[in-house]
């Protein structure tokens, strides 16, 4: 008789949460189209959020898979299902097939353009996990590869509401930064608590070029990028986002700041929601933006607006 426990456990349904990544994407297409929100969108939301769900569990599951061997050598990691030994590999596999293939079966509900979106964070499970790519072994590509899946989240929120049109090109990027901003901040944590080059290594190949310094460097480097694509954003379609400015950069700073405790919550993104004040401040700027999106304020266009010199 199998545990269905442990499978359940590689899925990952607790790394759900993270697909509130699709909300922007959502929001975005809304406010590029207003005509998208009736009442009938809902039920393709559902499905839409159904199948990223599905995808992103088979992805955990290869990830859990290829990465056993080397979880054995992290603090926490080694007690993860394959890890420990607690699954059939080939059950595994089979597992992982079947949440790819019923996701497809989801998207196709959706539309055409959803379809190819979840392909693509298929394809790039594949590719940031499976030999000879894996390039999750190789610094900085591990980081950028990763969190590509943040920008491919926002075009699933907004091809989910049935859109045709292309989503700008500055929030794809802006969405990238952020995400890398994020998986380099958990990267630090995550070498700052092995606390060991040698034992680090073993647990993940890109540790053998990373340390502090440059993995600091890179965390600067992603978000100001982020500032820099967000800020094309915001002057070319929403002037109102620059009053949200203040609240993202504390953001950041909030999740650096939990990024330098000692065995930082960050190494697990899925559980930050223990941290109240975290999250109530998340809140803040989530409502915050959604708002400025949708609220018009003259005078932020009399202020801001552009002079020749």
């Amino acid at each position: 008789m199998i545990a269905l426990k442990p499978y359940i456990q590689i899925a990952r349904p607790d790394h759900w949460i993270k697909n509130v990544f699709t909300v922007p994407g959502v929001v975005l297409a809304l406010y590029a189209d207003p005509d998208l929100a009736v009442i009938g969108i809902i039920p393709q939301l559902a499905l839409a959020l159904m199948a990223t769900c599905l995808a992103a569990s088979s992805n955990y599951v290869i990830n859990e898979i290829l990465d056993a061997p080397s979880d054995r050598h992290h603090p926490v990691k080694r007690t993860r299902p394959v890890a420990s030994g607690a699954i059939l590999l080939r059950v595994g596999y089979v597992e992982w097939l079947l949440l790819g293939l019923v996701s497809i079966g989801v998207a196709t509900l959706v539309g055409a353009a959803f379809v190819w979106s979840i392909v693509g964070l298929l394809v790039m499970g594949l590719l940031y996990n499976v030999p000879p790519f894996r390039l999750k072994d190789v610094a900085y590509v591990d980081v950028l590869s990763e969190s590509v899946n943040n920008p491919i989240r926002l075009v699933l929120g907004w091809y989910a509401t049935g859109t045709g049109d292309m989503i700008m090109a500055s929030a794809l990027l802006a969405y990238w930064m952020l995400g890398a901003f994020l998986m380099a901040v958990k990267r630090y944590a995550e070498y700052r608590h092995i606390d060991s080059p040698e034992v680090a290594v073993q647990y993940r190949k890109s540790f053998a070029y990373y340390n502090s310094g440059r993995l600091l460097v890179s965390i600067i480097y992603y978000a100001t990028a982020f500032g820099l694509f967000a800020g094309f954003f915001l002057a070319r379609y929403r002037l109102e986002l620059i009053l949200s400015v203040p609240l993202m950069a504390g953001f950041m700073a909030y999740y650096l700041h939990l990024g330098f405790r000692d065995n930082s919550p960050v190494q697990y993104p899925e559980g930050l929601y223990r941290y109240t004040g975290f999250v109530a401040y998340s809140a803040l700027c989530l409502v915050t933006v959604l708002g400025l999106m949708f609220v018009e304020i003259p005078a932020v266009h009399v202020l801001f607006a552009p002079s020749a010199p």
